[in-house]
């Protein structure tokens, strides 16, 4: 293993998603939204999703009903892995569902917070 390789360096903001830089120089293929973790959560969780170009992304929450809860990113994103903390606080316990959008890309999966 080279210098750097297998190092994983992360930097997470406040709903604020960031580039996950990987040492071994992964660059994602396809669009891929993952399971936040945890999952159950109270009140953080982590949400990670890959862009394979640059594309314009949208990441919002939704609850039961389908009403939209926040918008956690809705901007042009380049090439990489991102992930951003999602901060439940102000929420009641619940199902909620969350979509990543970009390009012809849909992906919805679902939060449960428990409090």
């Amino acid at each position: 293993m080279g210098a750097g390789e297998g190092i994983e360096l992360i930097k997470i903001l406040k709903n604020t998603p960031t580039v996950v830089e990987h040492g071994n120089g992964d660059i994602p293929y396809t669009f891929t939204l993952f399971a936040n973790y945890p999952n159950p959560f109270n009140p953080t969780t982590t949400i990670k999703f890959s862009v394979p170009g640059t594309h314009f992304v949208t990441l919002q929450v939704f609850d039961m009903l389908g009403r939209e809860i926040e918008t956690l990113v809705n901007e042009e994103k380049s090439v990489g892995n991102y992930e951003l903390k999602f901060d439940g606080s102000n929420l009641t316990s619940g199902i909620y569902f969350y979509r990543l959008q970009a390009g012809n890309f849909v992906e919805t999966k679902k939060l449960i917070l428990l409090k």
